[in-house]
Formats: C-alpha cells, sequence, structure tokens
C-alpha cells in the first residue's frame, strides 16, 4: 500500500497536501488508511489531524454515491462481456463469502464492516457489498459514512501512536 501511495504522490507534486489528502482518500485500496498517516506525517503532508480527517473522509465519501447508484446499471452492462462476468461472478461470491456480518445485520453490519480499518474493507469494498446484499441507499449511506468515521478515528489514533494496532 505505501509503494502504490508513494507512486502516485510522485504524480501530485505541486498539488497543496489538502488536495492531495481528498484524491487520495478517494482512491480505492488506500481511502482514509492510506491519506491520513501521509497527511499527519511530518514529510507528508504535515497537516495537523484536525484538518487531515474530514478532508480524508470526505475524500473516501466522494465515491460513494455514485458507486451506490450505479453499481448495479454498470455491472449489468459489463456482465455482457465474458471475461468481466467471470470478473463479476468470482467478486459477487467473495463478497457474498466475506459479507456474513453484513447478511446477517444489514445497514449496522455494513457499518461495522466499514469501521474497521483493515484492506478490502473500506468504502468501495462497503459500496459493493451494499448492491449485492441488497440495501438501499437510504440506508447504506449513511452506514458507510459512520464506518468511514469510526475508521478514521481509528487510523488517526494509530497514527498518532495512542493506539497500537499491532
Amino acid at each position: 500500500m505505501e509503494a502504490l501511495r508513494d507512486a502516485l504522490l510522485a504524480h501530485l507534486q505541486g498539488v497543496p497536501a489538502q488536495g492531495t489528502v481528498v484524491l487520495l482518500a478517494m482512491l480505492p485500496i488506500l481511502e482514509l488508511r492510506g491519506a491520513i498517516p501521509w497527511a499527519l506525517a511530518p514529510g507528508g503532508g504535515g497537516l495537523g489531524w484536525a484538518e487531515a480527517v474530514p478532508l480524508a473522509i470526505l475524500g473516501n465519501m466522494i465515491p460513494v454515491a455514485p458507486l451506490l447508484l450505479w453499481l448495479g446499471p454498470v455491472s449489468d452492462r459489463l456482465r455482457a462481456l465474458p471475461l468481466l462476468d467471470r470478473f463479476f461472478v468470482w467478486l459477487f461470491r467473495r463478497t457474498r463469502r466475506k459479507g456474513r456480518l453484513i447478511e446477517k445485520y444489514q445497514s449496522l453490519g455494513l457499518l461495522l464492516f466499514v469501521a474497521v480499518p483493515l484492506p478490502v474493507t473500506g468504502a468501495w469494498t462497503g459500496a459493493a457489498a451494499a448492491f449485492v446484499f441488497g440495501i438501499p441507499f437510504r440506508q447504506a449511506f449513511p452506514a458507510i459514512l459512520g464506518g468511514v468515521v469510526a475508521a478514521s478515528a481509528v487510523v488517526t489514533l494509530a497514527t498518532l501512536g495512542v493506539l497500537a494496532l499491532w
């Protein structure tokens, strides 16, 4: 994750730290788990947590509404191609297998899933899981937002050394 982040940062030279935080947080895989540590690092963004965290939350949530609204129609169109159909079959099967918490508790499970700041548990995967499990937008968006806010607290505390994750 750090190598990907560093490669992206090389392309973002000259972009203000605030914009870089938003852009990093928007990206799948990195999301706020990559944006907040970079923002708080003296050699990175050098921002304070009170500025970095809202920017990371904003950036992490920007793709969520389009994902929730368009994932179904876009996947339906892409599944017409055999190679992409196999990918979506794999993705949805994997999501169903890994998403027992979401399947059982729906919105609350989605919030808890997104709140755990581990690889493949962020807002992007949460939006995909909401689609797979049929959680409507009006329930999925606030659940994902709650999970993103919780994850931002965990990542921030870990980055500041207040919370040890390993």
